[in-house]
C-alpha cells in the first residue's frame, strides 16, 4: 500500500506540474469568466444556460488534460525505459498501474475543483443580473430570494461536478489501460471516440424498447454486448436535475415548484453512479493489467 501511495503522489505531482495542465486550466478558467460576463438572452434562463455551457467547458479541458497525463505517465515511461528502472524495485505491475491511475484521477479532481470553484463564483456573481434583482437597498424578502437562488444553483453544481469527475475517471481508466500499449496519438482519439460512443449508447439501451425491439435476437445480443463493454455515460449525466430543474432547499417544500427536486434524491443518484463507476474502472484496469503484464518494458514491442 505504501508503494502504491508513493507512485500515486509522484504521478499526481508530475501531472499538475506539466505545462499542458496549467495551460488547459488557464484556458478553461478564461472561457468560464468570459461566458460569465456575457448575457445569453434566454428570457430568464441565462444562469441555467451559463451553467450548462461552463460544465461542457470543464469536462472538455479536464478530459484532455487527463489523457495527456495518462500517456506521459505510462507509455512514455515505457519508451524511455523509466518504467524498466521502476520495475527493478520491489513493486508489482498492479501497484504501478493502480498508483498511476489514482494519481491521474486525483489531478483531474483538482482541476475540476479549481474550475468548478470559478464556475460557482461566476454563478454567485451573475445571479442578481440574471434575475433582475437590484443589489442596492434590498428588502428582507428580496435578500432572502437572492440568497435562495444563489444557494439553489450552486448546491446543484456540486453533485454535477462530482458526476463529471466520475465520468472522467471512467474514461481515464480506459486511457490508462490502453496507454500500456499505445501513445497519445492513438490514445486521445480512441478515448474521445469512446466518449462519443458511450453517450450514443443511451439510444440503444434498454434493448426491449425503442428501435432495437424489432431487431432479430442475434443483433440484440450483439448490441447488448456493445453496451456492456462501452461505458454507459448516461449514468453520469444528471443535468435535467442538477442544472435544468429547480432544487428544493431544506426549508422549502418540494411541491412549491413543478420540477423541483430534493438534494437527497440527487445525492442518492450520485451514490449509485459512483458504484457503477467503480465497477467499470475495475473492469478497465483489469484489462489494462492484462495488457501491461505482457508488455515488453525495454522500450519497444516484440
Amino acid at each position: 500500500m505504501s508503494r502504491t501511495w508513493v507512485i500515486l503522489r509522484h504521478t499526481f505531482l508530475e501531472a499538475i506540474v506539466a505545462p499542458i495542465f496549467s495551460l488547459l486550466l488557464a484556458f478553461g478558467a478564461a472561457i468560464i469568466i468570459i461566458f460569465g460576463l456575457l448575457p445569453f438572452f434566454t428570457l430568464g434562463e441565462d444562469t441555467v444556460m451559463f451553467k450548462s455551457v461552463a460544465s461542457d467547458v470543464i469536462l472538455l479541458f479536464v478530459l484532455i488534460a487527463t489523457l495527456f497525463a495518462t500517456s506521459k505517465s505510462i507509455f512514455e515511461e515505457i519508451e524511455d525505459r523509466t518504467m524498466l528502472t521502476l520495475m527493478s524495485k520491489p513493486v508489482s505491475r498492479m501497484e504501478v498501474l493502480v498508483g498511476k491511475y489514482l494519481g491521474i484521477i486525483c489531478s483531474s479532481l483538482l482541476a475540476i475543483a479549481i474550475l468548478g470553484t470559478i464556475l460557482m463564483l461566476a454563478v454567485w456573481w451573475r445571479i442578481p443580473t440574471d434575475y433582475q434583482i437590484r443589489g442596492a437597498d434590498l428588502n428582507e424578502i428580496e435578500a432572502q430570494r437572492l440568497h435562495n437562488l444563489r444557494m439553489m444553483h450552486n448546491l446543484g453544481l456540486i453533485p454535477q461536478l462530482l458526476l463529471m469527475w466520475l465520468q472522467v475517471s471512467v474514461l481515464a481508466s480506459v486511457g490508462v489501460a490502453i496507454s500500456t500499449r499505445v501513445s497519445l496519438v492513438v490514445n486521445l482519439p480512441v478515448v474521445i471516440l469512446l466518449y462519443i460512443a458511450g453517450n450514443l449508447s443511451r439510444f440503444i439501451f434498454p434493448l426491449n424498447q425503442g428501435p432495437l425491439k424489432e431487431w432479430p435476437a442475434p443483433f440484440q445480443w450483439l448490441a447488448g454486448l456493445v453496451t456492456l463493454v462501452l461505458p454507459y455515460l448516461r449514468t453520469f449525466d444528471l443535468r435535467d436535475k442538477t442544472i435544468y430543474s429547480q432544487i428544493a432547499l431544506g426549508d422549502v417544500n418540494v411541491s412549491e415548484a413543478f420540477n423541483a427536486v430534493s438534494l437527497g434524491e440527487i445525492w442518492r443518484y450520485v451514490g449509485v453512479a459512483g458504484v457503477n463507476a467503480v465497477a467499470y474502472v475495475i473492469f478497465a484496469l483489469a484489462l489494462g493489467l492484462l495488457l501491461f503484464s505482457s508488455r515488453d518494458l525495454g522500450g519497444a514491442e516484440g
